[in-house]
């Protein structure tokens, strides 16, 4: 056993810094472990040469350093919310009485089911030449069933008997199966301007407003029946000189396809 004199005299021989490292051996040997840990942390968790790189473009450039910089975080497929694009535009247009009776009838012969297909067939042309897809029907047109569209209109005329000197002007009823208040609004408004008609609203039939084509028609289906004058104080604005009267109907159709929401 090294006695205590032999201890003394060993460390006076020893150098000073290898004293001072025996008596703080345990801070010295936490010191060291302390920057193993820290150089450790550091190497797992530098960025690589090509995030470095990315980050010093930020920086020198002003960016901002976000998330992205910081995580790399594997791609993850992008479900992108597009809006609803509308249902193709698709509107019936009713020639009253067609395929199925004479409607009123003239004293010349003048039946109002000819002056309605006129009338229609104008109205076709005119929608068609902007683009929308119509189909022409007939009065009980087998393709009325379950018929679903944008619109259906359905064109009809009063009466060609006199009946006074205020038999004059026009009158829509509108399908209660649907809403069809835009529909009839847009009509009414640009017929009047179209036409300079009044509008009678007190003269609407129970015909008119439990309209046929309304229960045949696809439910949520917007439709009206028209009847655009009467044939015997109206009878020129309806046939020698009907440009306005397509107009106000053609008017009506854009109107509504127009401001559909």
């Amino acid at each position: 056993m090294r006695s205590q004199y032999n201890n003394a005299a060993w460390q006076r021989r020893s150098p000073g810094w290898l004293r001072w490292l025996l008596r703080n051996l345990p801070i010295v040997l936490f010191f060291l472990l302390a920057v193993t840990g820290m150089v450790a942390v550091y190497l797992a968790f530098n960025p690589t040469g090509g995030d470095a790189e990315l980050i010093a473009a930020a920086v020198g450039s002003g960016g901002d350093l976000s998330a992205p910089l910081l995580k790399i975080a594997p791609e993850k497929p992008v479900l992108q919310r597009l809006a609803q694009s509308r249902r193709p535009v698709r509107v019936g247009v009713i020639a009253g009485h067609r395929g199925f009776d004479s409607g009123a009838v003239c004293a010349d012969g003048l039946t109002e089911a000819q002056v309605n297909e006129t009338l229609a067939n104008q109205l076709v042309s005119n929608l068609q030449a902007g683009g929308i897809r119509v189909d022409l029907l007939d009065e009980f047109d087998e393709r009325l069933n379950n018929y679903s569209g944008t619109a259906v209109i359905s064109i009809h005329a009063d009466s060609c008997a006199y009946v006074n000197d205020l038999a004059s002007g026009f009158k829509i009823a509108a399908s209660q199966q649907a809403d069809s208040s835009r529909l009839f609004t847009c009509m009414e408004q640009a017929y009047q301007a179209e036409t300079n008609l009044f509008y009678h609203a007190n003269t609407i039939t129970g015909d008119m407003v439990d309209y046929h084509a309304f229960g045949r028609i696809a439910p949520g289906t917007p439709a009206i029946i028209i009847e655009v004058g009467f044939l015997y104080l109206d009878r020129e604005l309806l046939t020698t000189d009907s440009e306005p009267v397509v107009s106000g109907l053609t008017n009506g159709i854009f109107c509504y396809l127009d401001n559909q929401g």
